[in-house]
């Protein structure tokens, strides 16, 4: 018979093949390829490849015969000395920003700027932080998904094993609806879309950036991913700029700031993909936005919709802007009360 391992808390997200081979000494690469390839190796029911990723709260089906091999305990190591520790103002930080609570979930409205997991050179964030949003349970929240550390908006964390588990394979499977609102230069042409270009990590260690590629030449390139989003524009500035409603309908690193800019139109405080420039053609510009507007990234997580994992019932998030966002909104005469509450047909 099979054995079922729940993934830790403790157990930052990570590529399956890995958390294998971290776990087990004495097994090799090839041998986890081949177990997922015949599918001896499942998370949360389900076929995986060797690249896909895992989080806390998802349980892996391993074979039998891995017993035979000497299992490294997490317990036994020693914490490293600069391990990171949650600041008490960064925790009431995020007990504050808490939107909704009950006996299985924990949604909070990020704040933009911090990010969710660390990094060789972040020492404070959210993983870090989650013993501090038990609220009288005995354990800390899940992290169910990411946000990038510049984004802000909804974020799901889960208050037990099982909403974890359930969580975690809504999201993969998109039974969550996400809907982000953005303000970016110029304004897309048409106003509503889908955009299908796939994305691919290119550059060098610390320098990374993620590059569109055309959807017919996403098979054709090494370690291309197909990635979908579809668009709306809520509201615009003449052809200056441009609120836009996306919805990612798969989730790839940075999908909706490289589509946005390779439609032309780059998400405003978008340096990495938009460049800073404050040249304004009326057809679109780069990040930066000048004037008295806010040079942060204007992207917000601002809408969930799902069933709730335990109950069944009907789930509606909604977060509010963040400041620099809403200063700029209020600016250009925007109001996000006036969204319609339907923007993409299911």
């Amino acid at each position: 018979m099979a054995d079922t391992i729940t993934i830790g808390d403790d157990e930052a997200e990570q590529r399956i093949d890995r958390w294998l081979r971290r776990r087990y000494d004495g097994l090799g690469q090839g041998q986890v390829e081949k177990m997922c390839r015949k599918g001896e190796v499942r998370v949360d029911g389900g076929r995986v490849k060797a690249s896909t990723r895992v989080g806390p709260g998802q349980v892996v089906r391993v074979p039998p015969y891995i017993g035979n091999l000497q299992p490294r305990e997490a317990e036994a190591q020693p914490a490293k000395p600069d391990e990171p520790q949650a600041s008490p103002q960064l925790i009431e930080q995020l007990q504050q920003a808490v939107l909704f609570r009950d006996d299985h979930l924990l949604v909070l409205n990020k704040p933009a700027g911090v990010p969710v997991q660390g990094g060789s050179k972040l020492k404070s964030h959210i993983a870090g932080a989650l013993e501090g949003l038990k609220f009288e349970r005995e354990d800390a929240p899940r992290l169910i998904h990411r946000l990038d550390r510049d984004t802000s908006g909804l974020l799901v964390l889960a208050r037990t094993g099982a909403a974890a588990s359930t969580l975690g394979s809504m999201f993969r499977t998109r039974a969550v609806e996400k809907i982000y609102f953005a303000a970016v230069a110029g304004r897309p042409h048409p106003t509503v879309g889908t955009i299908r270009y796939g994305l691919v990590k290119q550059g060098s260690h610390g320098n990374e950036k993620m590059v569109a590629i055309h959807p017919d030449h996403v098979k054709g390139t090494e370690g291309a991913k197909p990635a979908i989003t579809d668009f709306s524009v809520i509201e615009q500035a003449g052809g200056r700029m441009a609120w836009v409603a996306m919805r990612p309908i798969t989730g790839r690193t940075h999908q909706l700031r490289v589509h946005m800019a390779e439609l032309g139109c780059p998400i405003a405080g978008d340096g990495k993909y938009g460049s800073r420039s404050q040249e304004n053609l009326g057809d679109g510009w780069g990040g930066g936005i000048g004037g008295a507007l806010s040079r942060k990234l204007h992207l917000h997580a601002a809408r969930l919709s799902f069933e709730h994992p335990v109950t069944g019932k009907p789930v509606r998030l909604r977060a509010p802007l963040p400041e620099h966002m809403l200063r700029t909104w209020e600016m250009m005469g925007w109001r996000e009360e006036e969204c319609p509450e339907e923007i993409f047909d299911v």
